[in-house]
């Protein structure tokens, strides 16, 4: 129903804005606040570091390190900086070819496995979830860990003004992706707890090296080449959506001006994606980021149950908008039912002084969105600034490739 990229912050933006002008756009903000500065970044400093990871690990038989790993985690950053700089079309092709790849090493992983399974390596399939724990805190805990691999089924959501006839494709590939990236991680998992026990997974830095260094024997370089090649489409994908946000919000007066300019020739959003790689950049460089996530993936369902709430309130104050496809109403009660459950648990049964750190950062946004978005307060500089950024960037406001159209 909303073709607007952005995704989530789209989605804010429409269904509560109408009810307020002034703080029905404030969840809208605070969501492009977080993503922005914390959610976006990290993810593709994260993936960044996977690809760091499992591309030096050959290298070093006891581990790279931690030098070694930010600074290919950082040029791995700039260098899919420059290709989602440069051209969509590029990126779009990088973005197919190390995809295949990818389902390439899932496909010889998961056959590993079933072979494994065959010849009777089930003893920690069927002890795996011994000893562990079961307070609804850690639970919690733990399915920030695991959805944060699956983070990036919304990405699509992301770009809906650049895919073609989004109404039939933008289903199409998310009905299509999601089945397909469950399964791959189901058999992914499957296969390594036939070869590797829990304890063995958690001391593994890098676990599909692992596995291939016994299943493979010889042929075990390929595991870590292949998931260099799968980390690096990965960190593609995060890059060409995660600027889209900055743009969008932008674009819409919450962020400032200059991030919603393209370039000049190829159209890209070249400032928000310099930005955001920069803010990667950063929290790859500052040290301990897997622990950023634990800490900020309750502000992410925050805003996923968020998304879900605009879902049910454009049910009710748009019912006769054209809507392509409906899903049922049950679908977003639940997942607004598990973000509640995801966003609280932790925080009532084991309150942690971090929590509330993610949490101030979350509304102080808010400091910035009174002045500068409510009573659009501006410095003198901003426009010598913005303009110095046009001419050394080439980038002009994204009106400017309609106008050359017209």
């Amino acid at each position: 129903m909303i073709t607007r990229s952005g995704a989530e912050y789209a989605y804010l933006k429409e269904a509560f804005e109408p009810m307020h002008k002034t703080l029905g756009s404030i969840p809208a903000f605070m969501y492009a606040w977080t993503s922005v500065l914390i959610l976006k970044p990290a993810l593709f400093g994260v993936v960044a570091m996977s690809f760091a990871l499992y591309s030096t690990e050959p290298f070093y038989p006891c581990g790279p390190p931690e030098i070694v790993i930010k600074l290919v985690s950082v040029a791995c950053l700039f260098v899919v900086s420059f290709i989602n700089c440069y051209s969509v079309s590029l990126a779009t092709k990088v973005q197919n070819v190390f995809t295949v790849t990818k389902l390439v090493a899932v496909a010889v992983i998961t056959v590993g496995g079933f072979v494994m399974i065959s010849r009777g390596e089930t003893e920690v399939l069927e002890t795996g979830f011994e000893g562990t724990e079961n307070s609804m805190s850690m639970i919690a805990l733990a399915f920030y860990d695991g959805l944060w691999a699956y983070d990036g089924w919304n990405n699509l959501n992301y770009v809906t003004e650049e895919i073609q006839d989004p109404h039939k494709n933008l289903p199409r590939a998310i009905m299509i992706a999601i089945p397909l990236v469950t399964v791959c991680y189901f058999f992914t998992n499957i296969s390594y707890l036939t070869v590797m026990t829990t304890k063995e997974l958690l001391a593994s830095a890098a676990v599909a090296t692992t596995w291939g260094e016994r299943v493979l024997g010889g042929f075990a370089m390929l595991i870590p080449i292949s998931v260099a090649f799968s980390t690096f489409g990965a960190a593609n994908g995060s890059c060409f959506t995660g600027g889209r946000v900055m743009f969008v919000a932008a674009r819409e007066g919450h962020l400032p001006e200059v991030l919603s300019y393209v370039h000049v020739k190829q159209y890209t959003p070249l400032p928000s994606l310099l930005f955001s790689t920069a803010l990667a950049a950063i929290l790859v460089t500052l040290g301990d980021i897997f622990t950023l996530i634990d800490y900020f993936s309750f502000a992410a369902w925050f805003f996923y149950g968020a998304t879900m709430a605009a879902l049910l309130v454009l049910r009710y104050t748009s019912p006769d908008r054209e809507r392509p496809y409906k899903v049922p109403i049950i679908v977003p009660v639940i997942v607004l039912l598990f973000s509640i459950y995801l966003v609280v648990a932790p925080i009532v049964q084991n309150p942690r002084i971090e929590f509330l750190y993610a949490f101030l950062f979350m509304i102080s946004g808010l400091f910035f969105y009174v002045p500068f978005v409510v009573y659009k307060t501006s410095f003198k500089f901003t426009e010598k600034v913005t303009r110095f950024l046009q001419l050394v960037l080439l980038v002009a406001p994204s009106r400017y490739e309609q106008l050359v159209a017209d």
